[in-house]
């Protein structure tokens, strides 16, 4: 598929998610309702499941900026069943017919878009892990959406790779990903290691992204896709380029997780060519 969009302004995560929700929506659209059921490369999920998903977080994120007792009420049932909570969610939405789930999507994540505009950058904003400021949360559906995004578009056919939009979003995938280092081991029942990384990685443009300390011993290089691609696991680690040099470099990619809640089971090696 040819598209002649421009990329949005690189460093506002805000700017690069209303262009990735845009993009992801008007392939939705091109691929017609039949499409609506075909399976993606998420066990289970099929694409109205991944875009329901995608409506009920940005409900609960704008519960979160406009309405915290409510965004608690939502936490505490969380915790009753942190396991399957995400999923009932996604599938109470799902459940809807296709008309009624788009524009629900639609309006969700425009409110999210304005609410997050409108806080003071100081303020933090709950959420199931640490709080956030909103650039943080712009990020945060910024890796989320271009995740969900990915599984779809694998399932239309398409190839994101190069898409100006999807290709925007990858910078902040990945800076989130190396901020939850810490928070991969901890949700994997680990205490996180004293060392720090050094990450280098080349963007599709051949720009490098760099994160952590540069005379770090431990070390993750490779291409920008493949580490966002690992991180929010829709990837298997051997089907990547990155290099790890030193154990808890490669340790800590064999757990990475960009996203708050239970490690998830990650991609078969292979599944993604």
């Amino acid at each position: 598929m040819q598209n002649s969009q421009q990329s949005p302004p690189a460093d506002d995560p805000h700017a690069v998610l209303a262009e990735l929700n845009s993009r992801l929506d008007r392939l939705v659209e091109d691929a017609g309702p039949d499409s609506w059921t075909l399976d993606t490369p998420a066990r289970g999920w099929d694409v109205g499941m991944q875009i329901a998903h995608l409506a009920w977080t940005d409900e609960v994120s704008l519960a979160a900026v406009e309405d915290p007792d409510a965004f608690a009420a939502v936490v505490e049932q969380a915790m009753a069943d942190p396991t399957g909570f995400v999923d009932a969610g996604a599938a109470e939405i799902a459940s809807a017919r296709r008309d009624e789930v788009l524009p629900r999507w639609r309006s969700a994540r425009e409110q999210l878009g304005r609410a997050l505009a409108e806080v003071d950058p100081g303020e933090k904003i709950p959420w199931f892990g640490p709080p956030m400021r909103a650039r943080s949360m712009a990020t945060a559906r910024v890796m989320e959406t271009w995740a969900h995004g990915t599984d779809v578009a694998d399932a239309l056919g398409i190839r994101v790779d190069s898409d100006p939009a999807f290709v925007a979003a990858l910078p902040h995938v990945a800076r989130i990903g190396y901020r939850t280092r810490g928070f991969a081991y901890s949700m994997n029942g680990l205490e996180p290691p004293s060392s720090e990384v050094r990450v280098e990685l080349t963007g599709p443009d051949g720009a490098v992204h760099e994160f952590g300390p540069e005379d770090a011993d431990e070390r993750v290089t490779g291409p920008l896709l493949d580490f966002c691609l690992l991180v929010t696991q829709r990837v298997h680690r051997e089907d990547t380029a990155l290099e790890a040099t030193g154990e808890d470099a490669a340790g800590w990619l064999r757990i990475a997780q960009a996203f708050a809640g239970m490690p998830g089971g990650g991609r078969e090696k292979g599944a993604r060519a």
